[in-house]
């Protein structure tokens, strides 16, 4: 499903959604001038297609103890693509890694990982980077402020 494939009511359904994803059916139904049937269905579409990927709740990382963000961007020794699976396996299974993107420029990969203090952080350090022959190298940035977290997508009106 593209944006092309989008009417008016599937882009108030999904702005509804990225707000609250717990928003009640009747609520979704009267902004969108829709019947509560006509939400179900189309939710189940929009899910089935790959529009609506997952639903998730947003959990603070300091309540949950994880008061420390970084950014960390990894050069490779190779980038075969085996080598870039394994990695992308080795971040998708850390927990302590919430995004890896697979990036043009300097580096090869850029990751945002989370610690609940410096010692933590090296330990995370040695599991990923350390104990990996085809890292050849990372750079760390300390996040001073989570001034802007998302993951909603911009919509057309």
């Amino acid at each position: 499903m593209t944006d092309t494939d989008l009417d008016p009511s599937d882009l108030i359904i999904l702005r509804m959604l990225q707000d609250n994803a717990r928003e009640k059916l009747e609520t979704i139904a009267a902004e969108s001038g829709l019947s509560v049937a006509t939400v179900q269905r189309r939710l189940k579409r929009l899910r089935d297609s790959g529009t609506i990927t997952t639903e998730t709740a947003h959990i603070s990382p300091d309540a949950a103890g994880y008061p420390m963000t970084f950014l960390i961007l990894v050069e490779l020794e190779r980038e075969r693509v085996d080598q870039l699976d394994a990695f992308r396996r080795k971040a998708r299974d850390e927990p302590q890694i919430q995004q890896c993107y697979y990036i043009t420029g300097e580096a090869d990969f850029a990751l945002i990982a989370l610690a609940r203090d410096m010692k933590d952080f090296e330990a995370l350090s040695q599991r990923v980077f350390f104990d990996d022959p085809n890292i050849k190298r990372f750079r760390t940035s300390v996040v001073m402020d989570r001034t802007k977290v998302g993951q909603t997508v911009p919509l057309p009106d």
